[in-house]
């Protein structure tokens, strides 16, 4: 008999959303996978790749995943308001909001778990508050200054990637007002995910239902406001160059 996997109607009662306050009282989109409080694994504070959401992770949304979620979605993407002071979308503000999450669902300690850009939040809230941390898993990404680690297979100098990456981040947010309506309207379904993962862009995907739900949703982000978000994101620098820098005027020689 085929095995049958679960559609967005299925997996909506195992993702409950609310609303969260951040420090500068931007309302933040939270979601967990025990919508019940039932799940006796660890908790996983999820810091996502940026714009995506829940249905990225359909292994973490199966009920016998064996451990609890709780994530948020970034400011001004997927039910998240925009701030008041719309500069205040950086690494700084998710690590912000995402201790905020964590006190909202009463976690005191959890290990983080961070994806692309989300790796730089992560790394970030235990740089700057160790105590609430008791693991790290990073996917995909590196803390800090990831624009110059794009285009690796291209074998670009870190600078020469981050000019590049940063560029055309400035050009698709100008462009974005135009091209939003068009990316919002695209028709994306299994059969979109499934040519999408013989190109190379992806790899096959285990479910393409959800993956599907995952693209539209990204889909709905105004182009505008994500790469204003990529761009804001770009500034973290590299931790170790921070480290470095501290080092530096705590000693008197900057």
């Amino acid at each position: 008999m085929e095995k049958t996997t679960p559609g967005p109607v299925a997996t909506e009662t195992r993702v409950r959303f609310v609303d969260v306050l951040s420090d500068d009282g931007t309302r933040i989109r939270a979601w967990t996978n025990d919508p019940d409080g039932t799940f006796e694994g660890p908790t996983v504070v999820l810091c996502n790749g940026l714009g995506t959401n829940p249905w990225a992770w359909p292994a973490l949304l199966e009920p016998d995943c064996g451990v609890r979620v709780v994530s948020r979605n970034h400011r001004g993407t997927g039910g998240s308001a925009r701030p008041t002071d719309t500069d205040r979308v950086g690494i700084t503000e998710f690590v912000e909001d995402g201790l905020s999450v964590m006190d909202h669902f009463g976690v005191d300690t959890a290990v983080l778990m961070g994806w692309s850009m989300g790796v730089n939040t992560m790394f970030e809230l235990a740089l700057r508050h160790p105590e609430r941390v008791s693991g790290l898993f990073a996917v995909c990404g590196v803390p800090g200054n990831t624009f110059a680690t794009m285009l690796g297979p291209l074998h670009l100098p870190h600078w020469a990637a981050r000019i590049a990456t940063v560029s055309l981040s400035r050009v698709m947010k100008l462009s974005g007002r135009a091209l939003t309506p068009i990316a919002s309207r695209l028709p994306i379904g299994p059969r979109t995910m499934g040519v999408l993962g013989h190109t190379g862009l992806m790899f096959q995907q285990a479910d393409p239902e959800l993956s599907a739900r995952a693209f539209r949703e990204l889909l709905h982000t105004p182009i505008e406001w994500y790469f204003h978000l990529a761009i804001k994101t770009s500034e973290h620098a590299r931790l170790a160059e921070r480290h470095q820098r501290a080092g530096l005027l705590r000693g008197g020689h900057l």
